[in-house]
């Protein structure tokens, strides 16, 4: 052969193996399947979805397969019948092979070609063995607490701490043996910050301040917000939950702080600002916590509108694009916008014409089952406590029609109320002249819809109860008194 030859040979064989280490190569061997489909899945933070499927053929094998590589993360097998069998890690290594009898999970799990999951799989046997252990140890600490047996309440619970400081050693000892690994980034997601004792503390004593501060400080230590493996992994996002939960002030300001700090650092890593853009987006545009759809705005405002979120689709875009004007309206601490209706008898009573220390805007329909339930409650709340103390209500009809709406006023003797609804020439000339209506301007989109108000109007809360709404005016009258 030719050195021309041979130089053209060597360089196709180095483009071959190089073509082979791109995309992945999953060999898979079931016992005691001999046929159906087996699928590969991922998770992506609280969700479970598919990345490929193999045909198995008589003898059990199948292939996963694809030119491009997988991105990192906690894979699993799913069994023809759609059950989990076990899991395994994907990350550098992708290309290897893995066998397992299904009648014996995970012990007969074996890898060839992937270090990074033979290594798993062999912290998988640990924890199944000591789980089994642990579970054993909470039963005989139960019939012990039932038997009121204090002395075999207190070797259980032992026990159990002892097992579960083994399994942490065993993380560390691995974390310190493959410290480049996912592997050790989960272990490291699963690690919280120790608190250093009262003697190491400020003073040379416990101080609680010191305490959440150092934990909070240190909770995302050894991850960053930019490997994009951790959205593939079911324990990233409970570690995102405890964090806003349990660390942050729930305040919008606080909050948009932290969000901006780990979009930031997300930023180099797009997959991982998708993801954590698509947490944010969902966990607050429609909020747990009133007043916290401010934070929502905010992602608006500075990404979403700034077009830094190409990765929605349209529909998405728009069904944000909607919400994020119809809160921009109602945020808590600004002017309520004025609502020019009119009332029963035809007369204009706009919401700034109500003079009155603080004002209840009640959104409701007479046809709606809730609203049915809920009105007459208010009312009678109304009566009872608010009235004498300068609350007044100006109920809006949202739909129902005016008969139904006048009639259960009467009914139920709805007095004292401002009951207004909008005519049709004012919706019309509202809509002709391109501005939102009262719907988008309070975000009414279920009845019935409760915001409290100010003396100046400005909104203090919104979307409550009738029973939330009492507690928060006595605060408020408490407070006032107080000055």
């Amino acid at each position: 052969m030719s050195k021309i030859l041979f130089s053209l040979a060597l360089c196709l064989l180095f483009m071959n193996e190089a073509q082979s280490q791109n995309g992945y190569n999953i060999h898979l061997h079931l016992k005691p399947y001999t046929s159906g489909k087996v699928y590969l899945g991922y998770y992506y933070g609280k969700i479970k979805a598919l990345a490929d499927s193999a045909q198995l053929n008589a003898g059990g094998d199948g292939l996963f397969s694809g030119e491009s590589r997988l991105p990192g993360g906690v894979y699993f097998i799913v069994s023809p019948n759609r059950a989990i069998l076990f899991e395994l890690l994907i990350d550098s290594q992708q290309h290897f092979s893995v066998t397992a009898d299904t009648t014996n999970l995970p012990g007969s799990v074996a890898f060839t070609g992937s270090t990074d999951n033979t290594v798993f799989q062999t912290y998988t046997r640990y924890t199944a063995e000591k789980g089994r252990a642990i579970t054993a140890g909470q039963a005989a600490l139960l019939t012990a607490q039932k038997a009121g047996d204090s002395a075999a309440v207190r070797s259980n619970r032992e026990k159990i701490r002892q097992l579960n400081d083994e399994i942490t050693k065993y993380r560390e000892e691995m974390s310190g043996k493959y410290p480049t690994t996912l592997l050790a980034t989960l272990f490291q997601a699963l690690k919280e910050p120790e608190v250093p004792p009262a003697s190491r503390q400020p003073g040379g004593k416990y101080d609680s301040g010191y305490a959440f501060r150092y934990f909070k400080d240190h909770y995302w230590d050894g991850l960053s917000f930019s490997d994009e493996r951790l959205a593939r992994t079911p324990v990233f996002e409970p570690r995102l939950d405890k964090y806003f939960r349990e660390l942050v002030s729930p305040d919008p300001d606080s909050i948009e702080k932290e969000v901006d700090h780990m979009l930031l650092y997300s930023r180099v890593s797009k997959p991982m600002f998708q993801y954590l853009m698509v947490y944010f987006v969902q966990k607050y545009v429609n909020p747990q916590y009133m007043g916290q759809d401010a934070v929502f705005v905010h992602l608006f405002d500075k990404y979403i509108n700034a077009g830094e979120t190409e990765f929605f689709t349209e529909k998405y875009r728009k069904y944000l694009n909607d919400r994020a004007y119809s809160i921009m309206a109602n945020l808590i601490g600004q002017p309520a916008a004025n609502l020019e209706m009119v009332d029963t008898s035809g007369a204009l009573r706009p919401l700034y014409g109500v003079n009155a220390d603080y004002t209840i805007i009640c959104f409701w329909d007479p046809t709606c089952s809730h609203c049915k339930e809920v009105v007459p409650r208010l009312d009678s709340m109304y009566k009872a406590k608010w009235q004498k103390e300068g609350v007044k209500i100006y109920g809006v009809l949202v739909d129902g029609g005016q008969q139904a709406w006048i009639q259960f006023i009467k009914d139920h003797n709805l007095g004292g109320w401002t009951h207004v609804y909008e005519t049709k020439e004012h919706e019309q000339a509202t809509e002709k002249a391109g501005q939102p209506g009262f719907r988008q301007l309070y975000d009414v989109y279920q009845t019935p819809t409760l915001y409290l108000l100010d003396k100046e109007k400005r909104i203090i809360a919104k979307k409550l109860s009738y029973e939330q709404l009492d507690e928060v005016i006595n605060l408020k009258l408490q407070h006032a008194k107080s000055k």
